[in-house]
């Protein structure tokens, strides 16, 4: 309508600004948008639809502090006789809070504002509450990429959880659909859903083709960096994988399991193994630490890292003296002595695998303390007075 410029103008019709900032919102121009609203909101500065666009504008370009800066002034004045656009208002704050007050304040608003609901889903996910995000989100039949995208998040995550190949596959259908669309392509969005679509089907040369085209925009976003991390390293390029996974902030996944795991296989990778036996030595006694030490056991022991295999492998024997665990051992130990024999291990080595050795109850112990002491007391230059 803009086209018949002889009927009206912008000047005489101002309100018409609101709904074109709207516009440009939806497009994700935030800037342009709020220099429509300028005009506007400059002879209405108490129009509480046009701040809170100009609180969405601002949340989206800069933070949650800036946005409720916009709107504090009707946060005052909120009456039980004056409501209007309370509940957006409501909605608004716990998203520029960060989902403070999320559980109190959205769910009464699913059915009034369609943003509540899939709010409330992020919500739940956030708090790891998966099963509740699906009941919540399996009502709606998506219609925008958006929703889209978060119903394949919520299945990727719950599928995951329960092992369940259905969840996975909608989630990546869901994926590919907004990722393989005309109209979402080539954004930002749709490079990231195609990225998790591969992810889903184990294709990492294509996740990474995905992800690398879009690393620059999020080069310390600490998500981006963790699923680029699994990729490169599903890919074999550790030292990347190593890189990313430590440029990664949050305390939550910097504790996460899976993420802990792929780290320790990275530094022993990377020919860092003592790094990978730090990590496990400042971890609670748990499965999960069990588990990394059974990572560090098996994974040096392939890369011909056996002293610190032979640590690990200790700790598993004592921990649950299974035949497998003493071979393992075993076989780490004779693989650190033959690196000391051919000098790529120093001599002080020998101390060390031998206290290993007096930790097992094995007789096969003896016999290969004795070898190793043998070869001390017959190379002069090796001996120690521990080695007797």
């Amino acid at each position: 309508f803009l086209t018949f410029k002889g009927s009206f103008s912008l000047r005489e019709f101002i309100a018409l600004n609101v709904y074109i900032a709207l516009c440009y919102y939806k497009l994700d121009y935030y800037d342009v948008s709020l220099e429509m609203l300028q005009a506007y909101t400059a002879q209405h500065p108490d129009s509480l639809i046009a701040l809170i666009l100009r609180a969405c504008n601002h949340y989206k370009l800069y933070n949650g502090k800036a946005a409720e800066a916009e709107v504090k002034v009707f946060q005052d004045i909120l009456t039980p006789s004056f409501t209007f656009g309370a509940d957006l208002l409501k909605h608004n704050l716990v998203v520029y809070r960060n989902g403070e007050g999320a559980r109190q304040v959205l769910p009464p608003l699913v059915d009034v504002i369609p943003e509540a609901r899939l709010n409330l889903v992020i919500f739940h996910l956030r708090n790891d509450e998966t099963r509740e995000a699906h009941e919540l989100i399996s009502e709606l039949e998506p219609t925008v990429p958006q929703e889209y995208i978060l119903k394949g998040v919520v299945c990727a995550a719950l599928g995951q959880e329960t092992g369940s190949r259905e969840l996975m596959k909608q989630a990546q259908q869901f994926f590919q659909l907004v990722g393989g669309s005309s109209s979402e392509c080539d954004t930002i969005p749709g490079r990231q859903c195609m990225a998790s679509a591969f992810f889903l089907l184990k294709q990492y040369d294509d996740v990474l083709l995905y992800l690398n085209s879009i690393r620059s925009y999020f080069h310390n976003d600490d998500i981006f960096n963790y699923d680029y991390g699994q990729a490169l390293a599903a890919n074999g390029k550790w030292q990347q994988a190593e890189e990313a996974f430590l440029m990664i902030q949050n305390e939550k996944l910097r504790n996460d399991f899976h993420l802990l795991s792929w780290l320790a296989r990275c530094f022993i990778q990377n020919g860092k193994p003592h790094f990978a036996w730090e990590l496990y030595m400042k971890m609670d006694t748990s499965q999960e630490s069990y588990n990394i030490l059974q990572i560090i056991a098996n994974d040096c022991y392939k890369t011909g890292q056996f002293l610190i295999s032979a640590k690990a492998f200790d700790i598993l024997e004592r921990l649950d003296p299974v035949p497998e665990h003493w071979e393992g051992k075993r076989g780490a130990i004779v693989g650190t002595f033959q690196l000391v024999i051919a000098q790529k291990e120093a001599p002080e080595t020998m101390l060390e695998i031998l206290q290993l050795l007096r930790n097992s109850n094995n007789p096969q112990a003896d016999a290969i303390a004795k070898v190793i002491r043998d070869y001390a007391r017959s190379n002069t230059s090796l001996r120690s007075p521990l080695i007797n």
